[in-house]
């Protein structure tokens, strides 16, 4: 993969310009903080430039990602968008299993299933693990507090594991801030979740959803609702949690940063993070 191309139009498609424009936030948008798992809270120059640019050039921007619908928001807001009394944005939240419209948050769109027994299944190979789930628009309900910065600043709750899955779930999350995504991507083959799908992050993070429910089906969603195709997005990303996304768009970017196995599936690789790679790609179209 390059991240040098020098042209600006899709192959074979000499005139094809994206009106979709599906963001990934943590890793493309926002930088990590060194030394950390947390991302910063501030956009660079280059990046909000170029979103905005793409926004007012009619493209309809898509924030996509892991994060819970409160804690994406605030990301928009930085961006300036959606402009007064124009529509709403569209969000695509916790993977997929969240679609929103903004301001003000409006679901319009849950997928939610029976984490039980693939939870306890992860207990008892890993009784020590953090584990929580999304009190949708408020923040979260965990067994123990994760690492600072990790869920957002919602209001997060204490509670029993086994109150948390009692009923329907859009997501859950298991943390083990002593173990490495490694472990976690060999918990996952071990265990063989049968009807539930998952997801390993940059740390010890495994995200369990529904089965077929992802990026990419949030922002099918959102196409159907639009009338568009995905020949008509262009997504950049950089977490294994977007591997989908980037599968389905018309274009789909790998950032810089991106592990190996999410770049190899791209169409194209941008710089890194740290190198404004999104407002890079971005500039390509807008």
């Amino acid at each position: 993969m390059s991240t040098t191309e020098s042209t600006t139009a899709r192959p074979g498609e000499a005139a094809w310009r994206p009106k979709v424009v599906a963001l990934d936030i943590d890793g493309t948008l926002l930088r990590w903080v060194d030394g950390t798992g947390t991302p910063s809270e501030a956009l660079s120059d280059k990046v909000r430039d170029a979103v905005r640019r793409a926004y007012d050039a009619g493209a309809h921007v898509v924030l996509s990602s892991g994060r819970s619908a409160h804690s994406m928001t605030g990301i928009a807001d930085l961006i300036g968008i959606p402009d007064e009394g124009a529509d709403r944005l569209w969000i695509v939240a916790s993977n997929g299993a969240v679609v929103l419209r903004y301001p003000p948050v409006d679901v319009v769109h849950e997928e939610t299933f029976d984490a039980r027994e693939a939870v306890e299944k992860i207990l008892a190979q890993r009784p020590n693990v953090l584990v929580a789930v999304e009190n949708r628009g408020i923040g979260y309900r965990f067994n123990r507090p994760f690492p600072p910065g990790e869920l957002g600043n919602g209001e997060n709750l204490v509670a029993p594991v086994e109150e948390m899955v009692a009923g329907p779930v859009s997501r859950v999350i298991i943390r083990d801030p002593d173990a490495t995504p490694e472990d976690f991507l060999a918990l996952g083959r071990e265990l063989g979740l049968h009807g539930i799908d998952y997801v390993v992050g940059y740390t010890a993070w495994l995200d369990l959803t529904p089965v077929g429910v992802s990026k990419a089906s949030g922002l099918s969603y959102v196409c159907d609702q639009l009338d568009l195709e995905p020949a008509d997005v262009l997504a950049i990303g950089d977490g294994r949690n977007d591997v989908e996304m980037l599968e389905w768009a018309g274009r789909g970017v790998a950032m810089g940063n991106a592990p190996d196995v999410v770049q190899a599936i791209a169409d194209a690789v941008t710089a890194h993070v740290a190198d404004d790679g999104a407002a890079l790609e971005l500039s390509r179209w807008f």
